[in-house]
């Protein structure tokens, strides 16, 4: 397959930190601080909904987030993601401004105990959804980092999957095939530190709807997430950022 003429885009990567966000004067941060992790769920939030703004999230009636999150943006911004304790939890992810169109979404998710899960809403504000993803992390012996694809773009009507290349690897055959939309792929062994650009073409073309440079960046033996996101017909991005 013939790799056209690059468009690049800055490639984001989330701030790495050991420890979780803490609280606030200004901006109150209540996701709680955890150093024993075997008895809690991680979890953090993507925002693939088109048009969002000022999204917080809360659990059980607390609001865990004190910054508000918009599209292409991960929760939290300083960390791998906050905790919550493993069972059913009632989540709310919405707008506070009192005159956003954004409809409120309420959903149950149960999670189990020293699991990690990536929650990621997508489609239109008047219309947001959400998927919850169990992370199925592995760490690389070796200095590897790890990578996996979510197919979020929006379209009014149904589109069609997408494979995405890799210009370090060449175009014989797609780093992730076939992905549909609304679908999150595995992870990957991905090399660390190596300038790359992925290209995401509807499968089984030659035209990329989107060319993405990788510079160096990603760390050895951390799991990132590629997140196509954005309007098919209009502007479409890549937010890449750390899960592990």
């Amino acid at each position: 397959m013939k790799i056209l003429k690059s468009i690049i885009f800055t490639f984001g990567i989330a701030s790495m930190s050991t420890f979780y966000l803490s609280c606030s004067k200004d901006v109150p941060q209540v996701a709680p601080l955890q150093t024993n992790l075997s008895n809690v769920a991680d979890v953090q939030v993507f925002s693939a909904t088109v048009k969002a703004t000022r999204n917080y999230v809360y659990v059980d009636g607390v609001p865990v987030s004190g910054a508000a999150l918009a599209a292409g943006g991960v929760f939290p911004g300083t960390a791998y993601s906050f905790t919550v304790a493993p069972g059913s939890r009632s989540f709310l992810i919405k707008d506070t401004l009192s005159t956003s169109m954004q409809t409120p979404l309420n959903f149950s998710q149960n999670f189990d105990a020293g699991k990690s899960y990536t929650i990621f809403t997508y489609d239109t504000i008047t219309a947001v959804k959400q998927v919850t993803v169990l992370n199925n992390i592995v760490v690389p012996k070796d200095t590897t980092s790890m990578l996996r694809f979510a197919n979020f773009i929006y379209n009014a009507t149904p589109v069609g999957n997408v494979d995405v290349y890799s210009f370090r690897k060449g175009n014989s055959a797609p780093v992730f095939s076939n992905v549909a939309t609304n679908q999150v792929t595995d992870f990957i062994p991905y090399a660390s530190g190596l300038t790359d650009t992925l290209y995401v073409y509807p499968t089984g073309t030659t035209t990329p709807l989107l060319v993405k440079a990788l510079v160096p960046g990603l760390v050895p033996t951390r799991s990132y997430t590629a997140a196509y996101n954005g309007s098919y017909s209009g502007k479409k991005t890549i937010s890449t950022f750390a899960t592990y």
